[in-house]
């Protein structure tokens, strides 16, 4: 253990430069950071640790997910799909509707009952399909049920995530909460509205007709045709349309959209993909000189006529925006739609000034232990836990250098995590010097009691901190929020204190050890 090999003494060497290298961005002035980042080749270190809520103030939302929806629109779904289906199996039907989570009708010829069984079966092989004389009822499994509630929120999480990206807001945490809740934390955003704005907005897109010989008087009383539907219009003093419930084209098909100007008026451009742009060129085509009401989250934007087919796979939305609101329409389109609707249950602001109290509190505690720590160790080793403490700075730099390049977010557990780590560090040097002072007792020399301390010390080194470190794994896998904070700044911190007692402090020694060749050592 008293010999090193040049290789080792290198890599060490290289790892401790590294380390100080790019964890010096989180001691350096601001400004010299924010000139690095703008002025350097990327190679050069100019990263720091990213500060979550608690730390650094901002938003946070706790949002949940109306999954029933989810469910209400695939049955709603069903209802139409089992009207075409039916219609094409010339199966005779009446009294086609929903009711608790059913769909129900009844044949006009009990003859036909197995033939609507086998053609509603053959549309969906997870419905539960139900024939009692002419009774005929259509429902989903639980599994299959539970199945698309996880999906919405899992989908929800994802199109919230990219919603939230796309206005530059760093490091958000998204997590799931429960069944359907879902937990948005937004450092640094001190104002919230335009993001629960982004977030609250299902932001479904479609394009349909406008059944344009429907009176509007008659509609607004509730008479309206099968297969149509009365929609508002989100324009101001705009007036409500009767529309298709058939959907020509869905907003899912978008591959882009991006705000742009038509004659000094902020509009939102889009663009199809293959599919999508497919549709609509035939839509157009077939509907020349008819209204073509474009929808969003049912509220009509606007309801152009058709005066040539659009066959080029895009188009343009206008409809009085303002350039703020047509940046936010084009950012909800290209994120995607909701699968189902958003409500805030919660929301809190966290304050910068409380977060600064937080870091102040977080630093003091930490320099505190880590002059306590330093004076115990020069006070009961000496010389050698001068230099225990030397690797003790290398430890530290070395974390936060590692907290740096994988852009960790730092909380306030997180801090307790490296206070924790601050205190533990040098048990390792504690077994080593112990083992060596045991050695000495017994009248050895001090190479073979350096070489025997470090020898005997090793394997319950490494024992006590693999253990440590497999319950700060599972801390991360089973943990949410601040246990995982916690558990990353300790698992790491485990990691470089076994790097700096076993390497660093060792290196240290042995070049003592050759510079001064002492007959007795200082501990």
């Amino acid at each position: 253990m008293i010999y090193i090999e040049r290789w080792k003494v290198i890599l060490i060497a290289a790892v401790c430069a590294l380390g100080v290298l790019y964890a010096a961005p989180n001691v350096l002035p601001k400004p010299v950071v924010a000139w690095v980042q703008a002025n350097m080749p990327g190679i050069v270190p100019n990263q720091t640790v990213n500060l979550g809520l608690d730390l650094r103030g901002g938003s946070h939302l706790l949002l949940e997910v109306a999954t029933d929806a989810v469910i209400d629109e695939r049955l709603q779904g069903l209802v139409d799909q089992t009207r075409t289906e039916l219609r094409g199996a010339k199966v005779g039907y009446t009294d086609l509707g929903l009711d608790k989570g059913v769909v129900h009708l009844k044949l006009t010829d009990a003859t036909q009952a197995d033939k609507a069984h086998d053609t509603l079966r053959d549309m969906d092989h997870d419905l539960v399909v139900g024939v009692k004389g002419v009774d005929v009822t259509l429902s989903m499994t639980e599994e299959k049920i539970a199945e698309r509630r996880r999906a919405a929120v899992d989908q929800s999480i994802e199109i919230i995530r990219r919603r939230i990206d796309e206005t530059g807001t760093r490091e958000p945490s998204i997590q799931r909460q429960g069944d359907n809740r879902i937990l948005v934390q937004l450092p640094g955003v001190d104002n919230p509205e335009h993001i629960k704005n982004l977030i609250g907005q299902t932001a479904k897109l479609t394009f349909r007709l406008v059944d344009e010989t429907a009176s509007i008087s008659e509609a607004a009383q509730g008479r309206v045709a099968p297969g149509t539907e009365l929609l508002p219009s989100a324009e101001e003093n705009g007036r409500p349309l009767v529309v298709q419930k058939r959907i020509m084209v869905s907003g899912d098909t978008l591959v882009d959209a991006q705000p742009s100007f038509q004659n000094g008026e902020p509009v939102v451009s889009f663009k199809f993909d293959a599919v999508g742009g497919r549709r609509f060129g035939e839509a157009t085509r077939q509907n020349v000189g008819h209204l073509f009401a474009i929808i969003l989250d049912n509220k009509i934007i606007s309801a152009p006529v058709i005066r040539e087919p659009i066959l080029g796979g895009s188009g343009v939305i206008s409809g009085h925006f303002t350039t703020q609101s047509a940046q936010d329409l084009a950012l909800l389109l290209r994120a995607g739609a909701l699968p189902a609707p958003i409500k805030i249950l919660e929301e809190r602001t966290v304050g910068p000034g409380l977060g600064a109290d937080s870091i102040k509190a977080g630093a003091t505690s930490s320099l505190v232990g880590l002059a306590l720590v330093v004076v115990f160790f020069i006070i009961a080793y000496g010389l050698f836990g001068i230099f225990a403490v030397i690797a003790l700075m290398f430890n530290i730099a070395l974390m936060f250098a590692i907290l740096s390049v994988l852009q960790a977010t730092l909380t306030l557990p997180g801090i307790a995590g490296i206070v924790l780590t601050i205190a533990t560090a040098l048990d390792a040097n504690v077994l080593v010097f112990e083992h060596i002072r045991e050695e000495l007792r017994r009248g050895r020399s001090p190479l073979p009691s350096i070489d025997a301390g470090y020898n005997r010390a090793l394997s319950a080194i490494i024992d006590a901190n693999m253990t440590t470190l497999i319950a700060g794994i599972l801390l991360y896998i089973f943990g949410s929020g601040p246990v995982k904070g916690f558990a990353v700044t300790l698992s790491i911190g485990i990691i470089t204190s076994i790097f700096s007692a076993v390497m660093v402090t060792r290196l240290i020694v042995i070049w003592w050890l050759r510079v001064t060749k002492p007959k007795a050592l200082p501990i």
